[in-house]
């Protein structure tokens, strides 16, 4: 399983970017997760007096909801308390994950190459400070300068080039 995060100021533009490189990869036949850090502190994806709210409340730490066509797997755990690893492990069978968020904890990460969605040229001096690796810059500001080795593909607008980059480096590792 391979990994790579989507990193950026907040409305850059990485959900978008995520939501058309996913579409383009899964065309291409790649089996995807998302890991999607949501740093709103009251946030739940359970809906307060539903019976999986009420399961909760009563004390169970996992609740499994099925339906026709999906799945829920409803963990009452703390953020402080998963790890990296853990949450990558949710992930297995995926040829690709993709994690949008969570740049603090993967800034550094060297093993997590990162797609960098910039605004402007002030955002891409402070990714590059910032974030390691960069595997491509994306997003509405066109990095063009010379002096960057690193590719540029605005996946806001056409996920295609992206899905090159990311392909190109699914294949080498």
């Amino acid at each position: 399983m391979k990994v790579i995060a989507v990193v950026g100021s907040k409305n850059s533009g990485k959900t978008t970017t995520i939501e058309n490189l996913v579409n383009e990869l899964t065309k291409r036949g790649i089996n995807i997760a998302v890991i999607k850090h949501i740093s709103q502190p009251d946030f739940t994806i359970d809906t307060v007096g539903k019976d999986t709210w009420k399961f909760a409340k009563a004390g169970a730490k996992t609740i499994i909801s099925v339906a026709k066509h999906e799945i829920a797997k409803i963990e009452k755990t703390s953020f402080d308390k998963i790890s990296l690893e853990k949450l990558l492990k949710k992930c297995e069978g995926s040829e690709l994950v993709i994690i949008e968020g969570l740049k603090k904890l993967l800034a550094t990460n060297e093993n997590i190459p990162k797609i960098a969605v910039v605004i402007n040229a002030e955002e891409v001096k402070k990714a590059i400070k910032l974030f390691r690796p960069i595997l491509a810059f994306s997003g509405p500001f066109i990095v063009k300068k010379a002096d960057i080795v690193i590719p540029y593909a605005n996946g806001l607008e056409s996920s295609q080039k992206l899905a090159d980059i990311v392909v190109s480096w699914l294949k080498k590792e």
